[in-house]
Parts: structure tokens; sequence; C-alpha cells
């Protein structure tokens, strides 16, 4: 029996037993994930089960195997003639997951881990890391733990006050040298 499921954007033909690399899901090493969004079911004694667009009550069910990053791609931009050169790398998080059941009722294999982890929908569980504030609980560097959550310090600016920005500051300068251009644009009289 095999199933098409739809993880992390993408779209994965999978059967009993088959190891696939998908974008990262939480779980820990050994741990079971349930993949709710089945989108057809077959198999070669059984007719074919389509969705519309999910089957309801399906489920595939895996264990995770590792959780890594991917090979590193590289990012490079470049402005002919203006001497603008970047280089970025970039490694995708991903995690390797090997199937041990495809289920049209949604019923957990006997055979199971203790950790099960329900992986329903993509959106509801990522979170953007850079606009997530990260509070950390734990040592204060002498040995015993507080418990109290610490937050990191926000960067200072030196040497300009806080509500002042470069592109503001600019832009009343020019509104001052222009108004001073005007009154000496003034035309003259004869007389």
């Amino acid at each position: 029996m095999y199933a098409v499921i739809r993880t992390g954007g993408k779209q994965y033909r999978v059967a009993k037993d088959d190891k696939i690399i998908v974008e990262k899901l939480a779980g820990e090493l050994g741990s079971m994930v349930e993949l709710s969004d089945v989108l057809l079911i077959g198999g070669d004694k059984e007719k074919l089960i389509v969705g519309s667009p999910n089957i309801d009550k399906a489920a595939v069910f895996a264990e995770v195997i590792e959780q890594s990053r991917s090979s590193k791609v590289i990012v490079f931009k470049k402005n002919r003639r203006k001497n603008y050169r970047r280089t970025r790398g970039h490694r995708q998080e991903q995690t390797v997951l090997k199937i041990v059941d495809v289920s049209p009722s949604g019923v957990k294999p006997k055979g199971s881990a203790s950790k099960t982890t329900e992986k329903t929908s993509d959106k509801s569980k990522t979170t953007n890391k850079k606009s997530v504030k990260k509070a950390e609980v734990g040592n204060t560097g002498k040995g015993k733990s507080t418990g109290k959550k610490v937050e990191k310090a926000k960067p200072t600016v030196k040497g300009k006050s806080a509500g002042m920005k470069k592109g503001k500051a600019d832009s009343s300068k020019k509104s001052k040298s222009v108004e001073k251009k005007t009154v000496k644009a003034k035309p003259k009289t004869k007389e």
C-alpha cells in the first residue's frame, strides 16, 4: 500500500519502510510523527482512494531517524561596474523519516514508540525565528539555576539619539537649505 502525502509544501509518494527527507518537523530522534495531510491512497489489491483535497481520517505514521541540515547553497550577488559583491551561504534544516505505516482509517500502528508527536498542518507549527524573541531559562553562571527568564539586551546606538535616524537628519538639513535658497532667489527690481 502506498500514499501521497503533503508536508513542507511538497508532495511525496511513500510506502511502508521508505526513507524520505522532508522539511524540518518537530520531533526528537526515535519519536513517532503523524502526517495527516494524505492526498491519495492506493495499492495492488485495493482500489485507489483520492481525497478532495485530503482523505478524512487517513494518516501516515513515520519515525524520526535524523534531524540534520542539507548541503550548503551559495548565494552570490553582484552588480557589475559598481564594486558590489556579496556572498552568503544557506543550509536548509531537514528531517529524515522512516515510514512505519500507511493507515486509511488513521489507527496508530501497534509497535509505535512511546514518544508521539502529531503533525497536522505546517502553518500552525512553524515559527519565524527572526520575529520571535527568545527568553532563556537557566543558569546565571554561578552553578545554580534561578528559573527566571533572562531577556537578551538590545544593542545601543552610540553617538546618536535613539529617535534620530540618518535619513531623517539628512532630510531636515535639506529642507532648511532649500528655504534659504528661496529667500535669496527673490527677483531684483529696477528703480
